[in-house]
C-alpha cells in the first residue's frame, strides 16, 4: 500500500541547461552605471561573514546594496544553490523563490484581479498600486521564442531549495530506521510551469518524477499559484495564522479574489491523488497550504484514509474567525480523519474554533460530525539527529569551526537566523541586545551577536529599514577597529557555515512572536554536544511563542520577546551561567531533542492515523450490522440473568411527543415494558434525562421498573419507592452558580430563552427566542465559553437542536451502568449473564462502550448493543426501524419468557 505525501513543494525541481542565458538582473539592482566601480568578485575572493581578517579588522556588515546586487551569491560552479548541490537546507527553512531562477522558466502571471470582481474605480486604482507593490506583480511579456527555448531545452532533476525540510528529513529518517511503507510525493515543481504546456517536455518530466522518484508532480497555472501562494497563503492565511491580522486593503480587497485561486490549487491535488488513489492507500496532507483537500478528497472518495498535519501554529478562535472563509477552511479539514499539530495548545484553539464556528460537538479526542468522528492529536515533529551529525563531520564545516574560532576568539557568540518578517521578532531581539549592551558596559567589547536574515515574500519594507537603523545605531554606539557587536547579513549562508556556526555559539537567540514549532533550536542541542568540538554546551534563550517551548519543560531560557528587559536579563544570564548549570540544562534538552526525532513523528502519526480510521470505520453506520432478531432470541432463551439498559428520548418515545408541556408513554410503550418486567430473570432500567417527578409520574404503571434520572445522578431500583442521588450537591452547587452567571448574561441578550435548573444540570432553551439563528450562532459561543472556563471542575456544555445542556463529568449514564451492574453482581441472584444497551444519543455512546468492554473481559456472556441513530457509532448493531423498531424487539423477546 501506497503513503501518499501531499506538500505544497516536491522534494525535487527541473532545472533547465540554456544555450545562452541572458545575464541575471535583479529587480534591486537596477542603479545608474558606474564605469569606475571595480567588477563585484567572485564568493570565495571576496569579503564574508566569516573570511578569516587580520586580527583587527572586523568584520563586515553587508550593506542593502551589497545584498541585492545579485540572486546568485551562493551559486556554485555548476550554477545550483549551494543547498541544493552540496547540503539538505535547514530543517525548518521554506523558500519562496518563485520563478526567479536564469534556469527556469519565469511566471505568466501577469494582471492584478480584473475589474469586474471589484466595487469601484477607487478599489481598482488600489489593485493597481498593490500590483506596484509586488502583489499580482505584472511581469514582462514574453515572445514565444521563451517558450520554445524551455520546450527544447535539456534539463535534470535537482534536490529543491524550497519547501518543507522538516517533512522531507523525517520521512528519510524514518525509511532508514526501518519504515518498510512506500511513499509518494505529491506536490508542485515549484517553478512556474506555463511555458511547458502542450509540449513533450511537461509529460517526459512528469514520466521520470512519476518512475524514478516516485513523485506525483501537480501542474498548475502561473496565475493559480501566484494567486494561491503569494497571495492568499502569504498576504491572508500566513498572518492570521501567526496573529498578525492583514491589513486593509490588501486582505479585504482581494480575499475573495485570491481565494479562488486558493480552491483552484487545493482541487489541483486533490485530482492528482483522487486519480492516482487504490483502495488501501492512504493520504497525508501537509500544512496550510492546502487546507481544502482532505474535504475534496472525502467528497470523492469517502472510503479513503486521509490525515492532515498543520505545520504552523493555529491561532485562537477570536483570531481565526477573521477570516471571511473560515467555515470553508474548517469543513476543508475536517474532511480528514485524524488532524494533527505540533502542539496541545494547538489543538485546544482548532477544537474551541470549531465548536464556536461550526457548532459541532467537541471532546478531548476531536470532533463529532452528524456522519462521522474526526480525531484530533498533537505530536511534535522533531529533527534527524542521526543525519545531522553525519554532515558536521564534513571538513568543510570543521574548517569553518576552526575559522570562526580564531576570528572571534575571546568573545562570546549569540547567533540568530531568522526570516526577516513580521513575525520572526528580529527587531525585538536587537533592541534587548541593545538594552543588555547599555545596562552591561563591562561587555560591550566581550560579546558579539551574528544574526543572519532571511528573504521572505512578504513585504516588509518598513521592517528591513527599521532593523537597518538599529544595526546601524548599536554599531555607530559601540564598535571600534577591533570590535564590532553586531554582525548582520541580510541573506542566508552556506550550510558548512551553518552548522559551524551553531558549533561554536555560546547561545543562540529565537524571539519568535509567534511560530509552529523551530527546529533550529533542536539543531543547535545536537551541534553544542562536543563530539567534533572542543565546546562548552551553549544556552537556548527560546521565545515562549513558538512550539518548541512546550516540549523543554523550562530547561531553555524562556523569554517574551515583547519584554526587552527579560530578553537582556536572558543574554547576561546565557553568558554568565556556570559550566555545571549549563551541562545540566543542556543534557535535558538533548534528551529531549534524541526522543522526540523526526522519525519517531513520522511513523507515530501513521500509526496513529491507522488506528483512528480503523476505530472510526468499524463505527460506520453502513459497517454495523443490522440486528438480527433470531440470533438475539437465541442469545435470550440461553442466558438466566438479564440486564436491560433503555434509552428514553428517541428510543421509547418520540423527539415530537417529547416537546410537549406534559410528554405521555404511548399505551403500547408501557404495555410493552410491563411484560418484559414481568420475566423475574429480567432486570429494566429506563435511562432518561428528565428529572425524577416526572419519571415517576410516566411510569407509575409499570411496577418493577428502574430507573435512571438526569443522565445518571440519580437511580431509583425496581420495587422501590425512593431514589438514590449520586450527585454531590456542594460540588454541583459550585459549578452551577458560575455556569448560571454565564447563561444569565447571554439570557439578557437572548429575548425569548429562558433557562431550566433541574437538581444536577443546567439548561438553556432558545427555541422560542425571538431571533433563533442569532441565537444558535451565540449558544456556539457560550458552550465553548463554558467548556474552557469549568473544565476543572468537570463539567461539560453539549449543544442540542435547540438548547444547551451543561452537566458534570462525574456522574453519567455509564457510571449509573457501572453502579448497577455492581449490586447487581452482589444480590444473591448473581451477576446478569446477558446484557442489553438500547440508545440512540451520543450520551449513550459511553454506555454502549462500557457494555461492549464488558464482554470483550468475559463479564457477561452476551452484550447487545442497539443503536437508532443514523450516525457513526460504538454500538455493534443498528436498528431501522426506529421506536417501532425497539418495541418489536423488546415484545418478541418478553414472548419468549
Amino acid at each position: 500500500m501506497t503513503v501518499f505525501l501531499a506538500s505544497l513543494f516536491l522534494p525535487k525541481t527541473i532545472y533547465f541547461s540554456l544555450p545562452e542565458a541572458p545575464p541575471r538582473i535583479s529587480r534591486k539592482s537596477v542603479r545608474p552605471s558606474n564605469p569606475g566601480a571595480s567588477k563585484r568578485p567572485s564568493l570565495n575572493l571576496r569579503p564574508s561573514l566569516f573570511t578569516p581578517h587580520p586580527q583587527n579588522t572586523p568584520p563586515l556588515t553587508p550593506t542593502d546594496d551589497e545584498t541585492a546586487i545579485d540572486d546568485d551569491l551562493f551559486l556554485n560552479e555548476d550554477g545550483l544553490p549551494v543547498h541544493d548541490a552540496e547540503y539538505r537546507a535547514p530543517a525548518d527553512k521554506e523558500s519562496p523563490s518563485w520563478g526567479g531562477r536564469i534556469f527556469q522558466p519565469t511566471s505568466r502571471a501577469n494582471s492584478p484581479p480584473p475589474a469586474s470582481i471589484l466595487e469601484h474605480d477607487k478599489t481598482f486604482e488600489k489593485a493597481k498600486e498593490l500590483g506596484r507593490q509586488g502583489i499580482f506583480q505584472p511581469r514582462a511579456s514574453r515572445s514565444d521564442s521563451h517558450d520554445k527555448v524551455f520546450a527544447n531545452a535539456n534539463w535534470r532533476v535537482v534536490n529543491a531549495d524550497q519547501g518543507n525540510g522538516g517533512l522531507r528529513n523525517a520521512a528519510e529518517a524514518a525509511a532508514r530506521d526501518g519504515y518498510d511503507g512506500e511513499f509518494t510525493w505529491v506536490g508542485t515543481l515549484g517553478m512556474p510551469a506555463d511555458a511547458l504546456e502542450g509540449t513533450q517536455q511537461k509529460q517526459d518530466i512528469h514520466d521520470r518524477l512519476v518512475t524514478e522518484f516516485n513523485m506525483l508532480p501537480v501542474f498548475c497555472s502561473d496565475k493559480d499559484f501566484d494567486g494561491h501562494y503569494l497571495h492568499f497563503c502569504k498576504q491572508i492565511l500566513w498572518p492570521v495564522f501567526h496573529y498578525q491580522i492583514p491589513d486593509n486593503p490588501k486582505s479585504k480587497a482581494y480575499e475573495d479574489h485570491s481565494w479562488k485561486f486558493y480552491v483552484n490549487l487545493n482541487r489541483a491535488f486533490a485530482d492528482k491523488i483522487v486519480k492516482n488513489w487504490k483502495r488501501g492507500d492512504t493520504i497525508w496532507i501537509h500544512d496550510y497550504h492546502l487546507l481544502l483537500v482532505p474535504g475534496m478528497i472525502r467528497e470523492k472518495l469517502p472510503e479513503a484514509k486521509i490525515g492532515l498535519f498543520l505545520h504552523v501554529a493555529f491561532p485562537s478562535s477570536e483570531v481565526f474567525r477573521c477570516l471571511a472563509v473560515r467555515k470553508q477552511l474548517l469543513e476543508g479539514m475536517l474532511g480528514a480523519n485524524l488532524i494533527g499539530f505540533q502542539i496541545a495548545e494547538y489543538t485546544r484553539h482548532f477544537l474551541q474554533t470549531c465548536s464556536r464556528l461550526l457548532s459541532v460537538e467537541t471532546t478531548s479526542e476531536g470532533i463529532q460530525l452528524e456522519d462521522r468522528f474526526v480525531n484530533v492529536t498533537n505530536t511534535a515533529i522533531g529533527i534527524d539527529p542521526v543525519s545531522l551529525n553525519t554532515h558536521r563531520q564534513d571538513p568543510e564545516v570543521m574548517k569553518w569551526v576552526e575559522i570562526m574560532r580564531d576570528r572571534y576568539k575571546d568573545k562570546k557568540i549569540i547567533v540568530a537566523r531568522d526570516k526577516l518578517d513580521l513575525v520572526r521578532g528580529v527587531r525585538q531581539k536587537l533592541l534587548a541586545f541593545e538594552l543588555f549592551l547599555n545596562k552591561n558596559p563591562s561587555w560591550r567589547d566581550k560579546i558579539v551577536l551574528i544574526q543572519v536574515a532571511l528573504s521572505t515574500s512578504e513585504k516588509s519594507d518598513g521592517l528591513d529599514a527599521a532593523v537597518g537603523d538599529i544595526v546601524a545605531r548599536i554599531n555607530s554606539a559601540w564598535a571600534n577597529l577591533a570590535y564590532q557587536p553586531v554582525v548582520y547579513l541580510k541573506q542566508d549562508i552556506p550550510y558548512s557555515q551553518y552548522l559551524a556556526l551553531l558549533t561554536i555559539a555560546d547561545a543562540l537567540m529565537i524571539t519568535s512572536q509567534r511560530e509552529g514549532m523551530n527546529l533550529t533550536s533542536h539543531e543547535f542541542i545536537v551541534c553544542q554536544d562536543g563530539a567534533y568540538c572542543d565546546r562548552k554546551h551553549g544556552s537556548l534563550i527560546l521565545s515562549e511563542f513558538t512550539g518548541t517551548s512546550s516540549l523543554f519543560g523550562g530547561k531553555e531560557l524562556s523569554v517574551n520577546p515583547w519584554s526587552y528587559r527579560q530578553c537582556s536579563d536572558a543574554i547576561k544570564q546565557a553568558i554568565e551561567m556556570s559550566d555545571e548549570e549549563r551541562s545540566s540544562r543542556w543534557s535535558s534538552l538533548r534528551e529531549v531533542v534524541s526522543r522526540q526525532t523526526g522519525s519517531r513523528w513520522f511513523t507515530s502519526f501513521l500509526s496513529q492515523l491507522d488506528q483512528s480510521y480503523d476505530v472510526q470505520h468499524s463505527h460506520d453506520q453502513i459497517s454495523i450490522p443490522r440486528l438480527n432478531l433470531n440470533r438475539l432470541a437465541k442469545q435470550y432463551r440461553q442466558c438466566e440473568r438479564r440486564l436491560f439498559l433503555l434509552d428514553y428520548e428517541g428510543t421509547l418515545i418520540s423527539y415530537e411527543a417529547m416537546r410537549d408541556s406534559v410528554p405521555s408513554n404511548p399505551h403500547r410503550t408501557l404495555a410493552v415494558l410491563n411484560d418484559l418486567v414481568y420475566d423475574s430473570r429480567n432486570t429494566v432500567f429506563i435511562m432518561s434525562a428528565r428529572r425524577t417527578d416526572e419519571l415517576d409520574r410516566l411510569f407509575r404503571l409499570v411496577p418493577n421498573l428502574g430507573l435512571i434520572a438526569e443522565n445518571g445522578c440519580f437511580i431509583k431500583y425496581p420495587s422501590k419507592s425512593s431514589w438514590n442521588e449520586f450527585a454531590d450537591r456542594r460540588k454541583v452547587a459550585a459549578w452551577k452558580e458560575s455556569v448560571r452567571n454565564t447563561l444569565q448574561y447571554y439570557l439578557e441578550r437572548t429575548p425569548g430563552s429562558e433557562i431550566e435548573d433541574r437538581n444536577c444540570s443546567l439548561i438553556f432553551h432558545y427555541k422560542n427566542a425571538e431571533d433563533f439563528t442569532m441565537a444558535e450562532r451565540q449558544a456556539s459561543d457560550w458552550t465553548a465559553h463554558i467548556n474552557e472556563s469549568c473544565e476543572e471542575q468537570h463539567v461539560h456544555a453539549t449543544q442540542l437542536e435547540d438548547c444547551v445542556v451543561v452537566e458534570s463529568h462525574d456522574w453519567t449514564k455509564d457510571t449509573a451502568a457501572t453502579h448497577i451492574y455492581e449490586q447487581l453482581k452482589e444480590n444473591s441472584d448473581g451477576q446478569p449473564d446477558f446484557l442489553m444497551v438500547v440508545g440512540d444519543g451520543r450520551e449513550d455512546e459511553k454506555v454502549f462502550r462500557w457494555a461492549n468492554k464488558l464482554q470483550e473481559d468475559g463479564e457477561v456472556k452476551e452484550a447487545v448493543t442497539v443503536t437508532l441513530s443514523g450516525r457513526n457509532t460504538e454500538a455493534k448493531t443498528t436498528l431501522t426501524q426506529a421506536i417501532s423498531g425497539v418495541l418489536v424487539t423488546l415484545q418478541k423477546l418478553a414472548s419468549l419468557s
